[in-house]
């Protein structure tokens, strides 16, 4: 079985923030591959369904915890403790500032690099856990880090992150068959974007 997490803060409020783009990728999981309707189980909206790949389909369970992004890990572990299930089967995905807007990396376990959030989840399951990071640039100075995350997605901005939540749903098969570096290079091969210093490209360097 497969848990695929989310990250982000609950409420239309936030809907739309760079910090929710983990949220916007489970939901668009959960419309190309036809899940059903959340309901609420582990203090989170979930939705169970099944994802397609070569030997078979494999049972995955969609999370969207109802606690605030940097308390996501109560969520998680309840559900991994539920269905007995080590860190490797589970794959958060998150905002990360230090990929370039629409860069796309898999990574397994390590630190938390100063997202609580991640911190929480490792707190609650260990750190072995598999991360799925989607880019959103970085404002380019430290002390505008938490007015930019929780700042809303341009307009012009969706040119890429539409694509990008729709390649991580249209490669999913390769990730749930434990295919992370395939599942990572689909990603970027159906929505190219270009590898720069996040912090740099925000400062015009």
């Amino acid at each position: 079985m497969l848990i695929i997490a989310g990250q982000g803060n609950p409420g239309p409020t936030y809907a739309k923030n760079r910090h929710n783009i983990g949220f916007m990728a489970v939901d668009e999981i959960a419309r190309r591959w036809n899940f059903p309707a959340a309901r609420s189980r582990f203090d989170a909206q979930v939705s169970e369904g099944e994802i397609p790949t070569p030997v078979g389909p494999v049972r995955t369970l969609l999370i969207k915890p109802k606690g605030y992004y940097n308390e996501s890990g109560r969520s998680v572990g309840q559900a991994l403790k539920f269905f007995k299930l080590d860190p490797a089967s589970l794959v958060l995905f998150y905002d990360e500032i230090d990929l370039a807007p629409g860069r796309f990396r898999m990574k397994t376990g390590g630190g938390a690099a100063g997202n609580n959030g991640v911190r929480s989840v490792t707190a609650s399951v260990g750190p072995d856990f598999r991360r799925a990071r989607l880019g959103t640039g970085h404002p380019g100075d430290k002390a505008l880090v938490h007015g930019y995350v929780l700042s809303d997605f341009h307009k012009a901005e969706m040119k890429w992150v539409e694509p990008l939540l729709q390649a991580c749903a249209d490669a999913l098969p390769l990730l749930a068959a434990g295919e992370d570096e395939k599942y990572q290079t689909e990603v970027m091969r159906l929505a190219p974007a270009e590898k720069v210093d996040p912090r740099k490209q925000a400062r015009g360097d």
